[in-house]
């Protein structure tokens, strides 16, 4: 069979802390301004790093997320984003082999690699060690005979007589170096109580600091030999994700016609508005993708900044960010949290993810949020962090009855009550609860689901948006 071959390398470490951001970042950056077409993507499912790396290559972030999506999407997926590049970087999570709790390698670096039959390089922290870096890189060489661990990246070099003595100890250890960064000034990236800062709230200086990671990573890297091994690769035999085939699936009660389009003449496409802005900053571009392919015209608008939704919006989606962070300005803008919540009374689909749960709930710290929801939520010191599995309990706009999904929670948040009488999910790994809201067509959770892995979400919500379309064209011809 034949395949396809995408140059590629993925960017591991021993732990976190090491420098898989700045040198992945930098890396997509400085192959991107010496003209290649560079595909980024990301182990995990964080939004906030695949945003710089959008930043750095002019090309959507993309997750690879193996629990969330199962295995056997990580390669379609990754065809489905390369697709055209010149070159894909795949930044790691974690430690190499470090995955979900307790489920073995499932999600790790490690495992993507595999998935994706790509080369590894190593980012060591070398700033407190000099001849035992030859002994850990050895260890993380023999650990799985499957993983090709092809080279190593030294960050935090204090000086050149320290690169020195760390180049002299790799050269026993039969894995190559192919770079050494300095641990002087780093790029500024500033930091909050989720990691970095999102791109969207600081686009110019996160524009400055990716070029400031460029050019380290240029002076201090071999990107000939980097791209010579990324291009030694063997072929993908799998088949690319393809969102217009996943959204071909639905049926004629799902997606208004069997063939996938919306209704009938005079009713159009129904517009799905999605929240963006510097407080909804997190979304999957396959989200944007299969909405598209099942029919809707998706218009994205800015809770922040505009008054009112999107005209002629049938349905909306306000994804995960930071509500918190700008709960007054949120807040301050009464028009839209009356669009809203008037767009909710009609019983219009409106699906709502961790932030856009919030949005929704009756307060913020004190601060009125648009009141769809009997809830109030607050910030706390503690972080709900790690995935989950889940079961729809009832039917609703976003999935039927019995519909399971693996998701990801992470947030500092509080919602009380945490569950109405119709929960959006009834959770059932690690521990078993119910969470979020249902209400006439509003699904609200504090769980990311990547619709990728299920995509009759997708299909489910347009179809709804598609029937309010056509019984207002009705209504209105009569």
């Amino acid at each position: 069979m034949s395949g396809t071959t995408i140059p590629r390398l993925v960017i591991a470490a021993p732990s976190s802390g090491a420098g898989k951001t700045t040198v992945a970042t930098g890396l997509m950056a400085a192959f991107a301004e010496a003209g290649l077409s560079v595909s980024p993507h990301k182990v995990g499912p964080d939004y906030i790093d695949p945003g710089y790396h959008a930043l750095a290559t002019g090309r959507p972030g993309r997750n690879l997320d193996a629990y969330l999506c199962g295995p056997g999407r990580i390669a379609p997926l990754f065809l489905h984003g390369a697709a055209g590049a010149d070159l894909a970087v795949v930044e790691g999570v974690m430690g190499l082999f470090d995955g979900a709790s307790g489920q073995g390698e499932l999600s790790s670096t490690a495992q993507v690699a595999k998935l994706l039959r790509a080369p590894v390089v190593l980012v060591v922290d070398a700033s407190s060690q000099s001849r035992s870096v030859a002994a850990l890189v050895h260890g993380f060489a023999s650990w799985d005979p499957q993983v090709r661990l092809a080279g190593v990246i030294l960050n935090k070099v204090g000086s050149d007589r320290h690169e020195e003595l760390l180049r002299d100890a790799m050269d026993s250890s039969g894995v190559p170096v192919l770079g050494a960064l300095r641990r002087g000034e780093q790029a500024r990236t500033p930091s909050r109580h989720l990691g970095l800062v999102p791109v969207a709230e600081r686009r110019a200086e996160a524009l400055e600091s990716v070029r400031a990671l460029a050019a380290r990573v240029r002076a201090g890297c071999d990107l000939d030999a980097l791209l010579a091994l990324a291009r030694a690769v063997p072929e993908l035999t799998e088949q690319a994700w393809d969102p217009a085939a996943e959204a071909a699936g639905a049926a004629a009660d799902e997606s208004g016609t069997a063939d996938g389009s919306t209704g009938p003449a005079g009713a159009g496409k129904p517009l799905i508005a999605v929240a963006g802005g510097a407080a909804f900053t997190f979304s999957y571009a396959e989200h944007t993708e299969l909405l598209t392919a099942a029919g809707a015209e998706v218009v994205p608008f800015d809770p922040l900044r505009d008054e009112r939704l999107p005209a002629g919006t049938r349905g909306l989606v306000i994804g995960g960010g930071f509500p918190e962070v700008y709960a007054p300005e949120l807040s301050a803008n009464a028009p839209l949290r009356a669009a809203v919540a008037e767009l909710a009374a009609t019983g219009a689909p409106v699906t709502a993810e961790c932030a856009g749960l919030l949005y929704l709930s009756r307060s913020i710290d004190g601060k009125p949020m648009c009141g769809v929801l009997p809830a109030d939520a607050r910030m706390t010191e503690r972080l709900t962090l790690g995935y989950r599995e889940a079961v729809a309990t009832a039917d609703n706009v976003l999935a039927a009855a019995g519909t399971r999904v693996r998701g990801h929670e992470f947030h500092r948040t509080v919602l009380e009550p945490g569950a109405g009488p119709s929960p959006a999910w009834g959770l059932t790994y690690p521990q078993r609860r119910v969470e979020g809201y249902v209400s006439g067509g509003v699904h609200a959770s504090y769980l990311h689901v990547h619709w990728a892995a299920e995509p009759s979400l997708a299909r489910r919500l347009v179809a709804s948006a598609a029937r309010g379309a056509r019984a207002e064209a009705v209504g209105g011809a009569r």
